[in-house]
């Protein structure tokens, strides 16, 4: 998929950061924040191509974990998340390593270890790469919510085998899934009155605008902000 550009400056990667920890669930490393004894919901994080360890996906997912939620960030690249700087393996040389389809089999091993710690309900959001994971688990009824942010190889066939509550949130200068798409991704949904969803596109942002902001723009804040809520009002409607 062409837009490699929309990868570029990503946050520095930091193992150490978050109010979280890692641990082993289901056979992989995961970023945990929040308690499972006191939150019996599950939240779990699909990162983009810039894995786990990013400090504002982990940031989010402290914000999540203190609104009420278990939150598990597992590392599905296998700690080789995608580098920019390393001109020897561009993007797409990547991806052959890391194929979207993959993500939606090596969640599985988790949502059940989830389930066997007790969990009561598990919910899912994927942002860009994470994006196709999310939306095959909410196809195959393995989590009973899904948000897709900013999402990445995901295709109108992909959104017609939904079958969870669903919420979409587009970038308005998105160039891998542009506004024209995740307008389609709306129509079929439209016509899915059974499966209960909502879309929005928010204005002036680039793919990846949710997770890889500038701290210091307030305006790039108040945009992630804005998506963040969305995504943790959805999870509220249907898992709370």
């Amino acid at each position: 998929m062409a837009g490699a550009e929309c990868y570029s400056n990503p946050p520095i990667l930091n193992a150490t950061s978050g109010a979280g920890h890692v641990q082993n669930i289901g056979g992989r490393s995961c970023y945990v924040t929040g308690s499972i004894h006191l939150f019996r919901v599950c939240i779990i994080l699909v990162s983009d191509v810039f894995g786990y360890e990013a400090p504002l996906f982990r940031k989010l997912a402290d914000n999540i974990a203190s609104a009420g939620y278990y939150v598990v960030a597992p590392d599905f690249f296998n700690g080789d998340p995608y580098d920019p700087q390393n001109h020897n393996r561009p993007l797409s040389v990547w991806l052959k390593d890391h194929e979207p389809d993959e993500g939606f089999k090596a969640a599985k091993p988790v949502i059940e270890a989830l389930k066997q710690k007790g969990a009561s309900a598990v919910g899912a959001a994927g942002f860009c790469w994470g994006g196709k994971t999310v939306t095959d688990l909410g196809n195959s009824k393995d989590i009973q919510v899904a948000e897709l942010l900013h999402p990445a190889y995901v295709t109108k066939d992909d959104i017609r085998g939904v079958k969870t509550p669903i919420a979409i949130v587009g970038a308005g200068l998105d160039t891998i899934t542009p506004p024209k798409l995740i307008k389609q991704f709306e129509q079929v949904l439209d016509a899915k009155p059974e499966v209960d969803s909502y879309v929005k596109i928010i204005p002036n942002v680039s793919h990846g605008f949710t997770v890889r902001y500038d701290p210091n723009d307030p305006r790039a804040v108040k945009s992630a902000e804005k998506a963040h809520k969305i995504m943790l009002d959805w999870f509220d409607k249907h898992l709370k």
